[in-house]
């Protein structure tokens, strides 16, 4: 079985979130695309199988497979553009969530999500106590999303990642209004078994459409903060997002013994 790991939303390697992708004629046992992903112990495995003219994607975390993973989308359509696809410039492709495309222009690759709901929460003692300050505003669709005061605030946020755990939310994200670009964000998942994700797609399908609405914007510039640091291109079209990247390619392998 080969498998490509690929740098999402950056155009270096050592930067961006890192995805492991296989692309495949079958889906093998979920036993072992489990193995396989909590041996990469990346924060996502992507598999693929061509089904006709689109393309069957399933994700999986080190712990367990979910339902949407933006990073690990633009790895598999990068590898897909550049290994398997190279006369084609647009990929269907449907998993769990649902049907969506995804275009290359130039260096960016495009995709087209569902937009996330943007339901206002109350912000309970414990959301406190997890993050470590009060946040001005609190949103819930699959993932909950804080806004925080400033940029600082989100670098220099210290979460309980056990208490962020208990929180019913797949990722929780904090976000603020950012100096060089229109927003700044962080996003924790320590229940998908990963403390802080990298740069996270799914989230932005939340993120970029309170910025949008609040900076009166259609696209924005968003930056993640984490350690390895990565830029996403967003769109808000109606109920769509557009979420849009560069990625770089870090190391192609075969995986023995299956």
């Amino acid at each position: 079985m080969k498998q490509y790991i690929i740098d999402a939303f950056t155009d270096k390697i050592f930067s961006g979130n890192p995805a492991a992708v296989c692309v495949l004629e079958s889906f093998p046992s979920e036993d072992i695309m489990q193995n396989i992903a909590a041996e990469n112990n990346l924060s996502e495995t992507a598999f693929v199988v061509k089904e006709n003219d689109r393309y069957h994607i399933r994700w999986f975390t080190p712990k367990k497979e979910i339902d949407f993973c933006g990073h690990a989308t633009l790895a598999t359509a990068f590898v897909l553009f550049n290994y398997y696809a190279q006369d084609s410039d647009t990929l269907n492709l449907y998993g769990q969530i649902s049907e969506f495309t995804v275009h290359k222009t130039g260096e960016l690759i495009n995709m087209e999500f569902p937009a996330y709901k943007l339901e206002h929460i109350e912000i309970t003692d414990m959301m406190i106590e997890a993050l470590g300050t009060i946040p001005l505003a609190a949103y819930k669709d699959r993932d909950i999303l804080f806004v925080l005061r400033d940029e600082d605030e989100v670098r220099d946020l210290q979460p309980d990642m056990e208490l962020i755990s208990k929180l019913d939310g797949a990722c929780v994200a904090v976000t603020a209004k950012g100096r060089d670009y229109d927003c700044v964000s962080r996003v924790f998942a320590p229940r998908y078994g990963m403390n802080e994700d990298p740069v996270t797609g799914s989230t932005h399908c939340m993120i970029a459409p309170y910025w949008c609405k609040r900076l009166n914007k259609s696209n924005i510039t968003a930056f993640q903060s984490s350690v390895r640091t990565g830029v996403l291109y967003c769109e808000c079209v109606g109920d769509m997002v557009i979420i849009s990247g560069k990625a770089a390619l870090f190391s192609i392998n075969d995986i023995l013994g299956l």
